[in-house]
């Protein structure tokens, strides 16, 4: 019976075929443990001497890290291992055999790692923040499909910047210029007036010279755009949707996150409503605790967003901006219009902002004017303003950045390690 690591829990007591690829080994005389992974999990084989063939002893005892092999054996229950089981192995079918791999046991340097990123993905480590990764995709799709959500696919190449110039990857298109899409928000507007409740998971580019361990040049993003809905609306739905995936993670990742020597504990606290103060009390905070620098009208930094966070054991929104901090597509507060319907979402731990959202300005003239405040070409945005001249409509919208919020549920120090390939300022290589 041919299967999987996943699957050898439906087979205690009888052989199977895996195949799988040898992370690591270790042996005496006459036994040999094969640490085995074959994509879908890690299982560990004992080769004993005297239960197989001298060849296939032989085999396990001088095979190579990372050689793929087609392993046969009993599955049986170990309730050492955190898998659960182990393969007793009866045959070693070697299929190719891997000659001086360059990711070993001991240590080695990040850059070293970076450089062999292709390699690392393959390690117990890199495994679990991937099958993590994929965890909170399928319940991104999950939640917002049971929630009504159509799921809607802007481009990538843009004419124009919802977030301004200065961080954009400029290209020709044929003989116009176009940039690399810094998010999907303002095409999800249209399609929100369209559909309803629309969301949209892509990859985004910032050009951004960056080097902090939150930075990635190419992030994905998944971005919810809903008709109808007003601020309240709109962060309730946010904290239930990352309520839910951190959830998810707990009830289908365990093992992965034990792997990370993630504290769940903390992980299970991630339940709704989350807290929330305004800038305005961020700004009194962070006086509070020494930040005697920042005055109203700056932006947080990261040891800001830090030390707001760390004085709450969820994620905290920040709400109500100034205005002048803000794109220019943000609603004014009716009551206050130097600050805008808005939120950031602050996760704990120090992982700093996961989530930027807003109440949209629904109004042409207002939009208008603030187009020209922000110097952008009215003729790039003529479709944009005639979303605000055909129905327009009270809505909102919110953009998850899933790298980080994928680092601060595996509690990994650095965005790197969050996404397959990552592209940093100094790195285009593999």
């Amino acid at each position: 019976m041919k299967t999987t690591i996943e699957e050898v829990s439906k087979y205690v007591g009888q052989e199977v075929t895996i195949g799988a690829w040898l992370a690591n080994k270790r042996s005496s005389g006459k036994i040999a443990f094969l640490q085995l992974r074959d994509g879908t999990g890690f299982i560990q084989g004992v080769v004993e001497k005297s239960q197989v063939a001298e060849d296939v002893f032989q085999r396990a005892k001088s095979i190579t890290q990372e050689t793929s092999l087609y392993v046969t054996g009993t599955v049986r229950i170990d309730e050492r291992s955190p898998f659960g089981y182990e393969l007793a192995v009866t045959n070693i079918e070697i299929i190719h055999e891997s000659v001086d791999y360059p990711i070993t046991p001991k240590e080695h340097g990040v850059e070293f790692l970076m450089d062999h990123r292709h390699l690392w993905l393959r390690s117990k480590r890199q495994h679990a923040i991937m099958k993590i990764r994929n965890e909170i995709i399928r319940a991104t799709y999950e939640f917002f499909n049971h929630n009504g959500f159509v799921k809607v696919d802007p481009p990538i190449l843009t004419g124009s910047a919802p977030e301004g110039t200065t961080e954009l990857f400029h290209t020709k298109y044929f003989d116009e210029d176009a940039y690399l899409s810094q998010s999907g928000q303002l095409y999800m507007e249209a399609a929100a007036m369209a559909l309803g409740k629309v969301f949209s998971f892509g990859p985004t580019f910032r050009a951004e010279k960056s080097k902090t361990r939150r930075h990635l040049i190419e992030f994905w993003m998944i971005e919810p755009e809903m008709a109808f809905y007003e601020f309240e609306d709109n962060l309730k739905v946010q904290e239930q949707y990352v309520s839910y995936i951190v959830q998810s993670v707990l009830k289908n990742c365990s093992l992965e996150l034990k792997t990370l020597g993630r504290d769940t504990a903390k992980l299970e606290n991630i339940q709704p409503p989350f807290p929330r103060i305004t800038y305005d009390e961020a700004i009194q905070l962070l006086h509070d605790k020494g930040f005697t620098d920042i005055a109203w009208g700056d932006d947080f930094g990261a040891p800001h967003e830090t030390a707001i966070a760390e004085s709450f054991d969820k994620p905290v929104f920040i709400t109500h901006y100034p205005t002048q901090l803000k794109p220019f597509y943000m609603q004014p507060d009716k009551n206050r219009p130097e600050v805008v319907l808005c939120a950031d979402l602050i996760a704990p731990e120090g992982y700093g902002e996961i989530i930027g959202g807003s109440e949209r300005i629904h109004d042409y003239e207002l939009l208008k004017q603030r187009l020209e405040e922000h110097h952008l070409p009215l003729e790039a945005y003529k479709w944009y303003l005639e979303l605000r001249q055909y129905g327009s409509v009270p809505h909102s919208g919110f953009g998850l950045g899933l790298e980080r919020t994928v680092a601060w549920i595996c509690g990994v120090e650095h965005v790197r390690e969050t996404i397959p390939f990552p592209r940093l300022l100094n790195r285009l290589y593999p």
